[in-house]
């Protein structure tokens, strides 16, 4: 499928737009603007999940979702001397963070700062070397004490975000921090305006759900099982590209960017649910690929299938290189067929399924 230049417009003020674990709001009013059109209503609930529902009085419900917070980093501690040290917010690589420029997000607004490392010329050069570790990666302000810090207006708690921003790579990539997993926030706005643009009527409620704290546990997901009930959930996330250096693929499998939608096969994984994504891709030729989960996906897949004594839910993933980094990379015609083969599925979706395995 083709975007129209509104819809880039809006994925790149999308990705570009902070919106760290807990703090989700200014993306989700953003993703929010864009679907209003294309929905018959949105709501909110008390964590900044956001979704719009088309068919809001229909009894039978099929959640399409996506997370839309990302990895961050916390000011942890700060030194006498004006220095900051992090802790985690989400799955934030330190090996990454050394010479990387960073938003702290403060009282009193937006403040530049680093993580500083030491010159090659003053560390060695053999094997003890250090290397980048929770425990000795810091921030530098430009501050000299840790007054001068706090009058900048930041404290202990704030939040810290990379400014990295949205670029096509070769004609044929997305590239960002946060694609992981805005991008599917992205897809699953798109699958709405499709639905809206080619006046399709759906036999069922859609809940299109953007869900917060994803990065770290799954939470939001949880909470918003809970609210909607629905009788299907389709989720989409990211899964790794293990065709570039330094990934085993005896461990990780084999996916790769530009070769289609991966469907998953897993225990929260149901079968029905995923057999018919697979028939409409064969139907629709949409390139797809398959990979396995061995205990859990690692998706808000898991929270919405062991919700509500068991929702039928499935995992249509979007390949993806360089994770939790800021140079994330997929592949655009990926992309257009992970949002045809969800809008594809859900016209073939019925609420008189047959949803049990026996």
């Amino acid at each position: 499928m083709k975007f129209t230049t509104k819809s880039i417009k809006f994925l790149e003020n999308y990705i570009n737009t902070s919106s760290p674990t807990g703090y989700e709001h200014r993306g989700q009013k953003l993703w929010m603007e864009y679907i209003r059109p294309f929905v018959d209503t949105i709501e909110v609930d008390h964590y900044g999940t956001c979704y719009g529902i088309i068919n809001p009085e229909a009894k039978f419900k099929v959640v399409i979702e996506a997370h839309a917070d990302e990895i961050s980093w916390y000011v942890n501690y700060i030194t006498e001397e004006g220095m900051i040290y992090v802790i985690r917010n989400g799955g934030s690589d330190q090996m990454i963070a050394p010479s990387k420029v960073v938003d702290i997000h403060g009282e009193k607004g937006t403040v530049k700062g680093v993580f500083g490392w030491p010159a090659i010329h003053t560390r060695g050069l053999d094997s003890k070397e250090p290397i980048p570790k929770i425990e000795n990666i810091f921030i530098d302000c430009g501050a000299s004490s840790k007054k001068e810090v706090e009058d900048l207006g930041i404290y202990v708690g704030c939040m810290i975000t990379y400014p990295d921003t949205f670029f096509e790579l070769n004609q044929q990539y997305f590239v960002g921090r946060a694609l992981d997993n805005r991008m599917g926030g992205f897809m699953i706005a798109e699958v709405a305006r499709l639905l809206k643009e080619n006046k399709k009527k759906l036999p069922f409620g859609l809940y299109i759900t953007n869900s917060v704290q994803e990065e770290v546990g799954l939470y939001g997901a949880t909470m918003i099982a809970e609210t909607i009930k629905p009788n299907i959930a389709i989720v989409t996330d990211v899964t790794h590209d293990t065709t570039t250096p330094m990934i085993e693929k005896k461990k990780e499998g084999e996916q790769q960017c530009g070769k289609g939608p991966v469907i998953f096969y897993a225990p929260s994984v149901h079968h029905t649910i995923r057999e018919l994504i697979v028939e409409t891709a064969r139907a629709k030729e949409i390139p797809f690929q398959r990979a396995a989960a061995s205990r859990s996906t690692g998706t808000d897949t898991d929270a919405f299938a062991h919700s509500n004594g068991g929702v039928p839910s499935a995992l249509i993933s979007l390949p993806l290189r360089y994770m939790h980094t800021t140079v994330e990379m997929v592949s655009k015609e990926d992309v257009g067929n992970v949002i045809q083969l969800i809008y594809e599925t859900l016209l073939n979706i019925s609420p008189e399924m047959t949803l049990k395995y026996h």
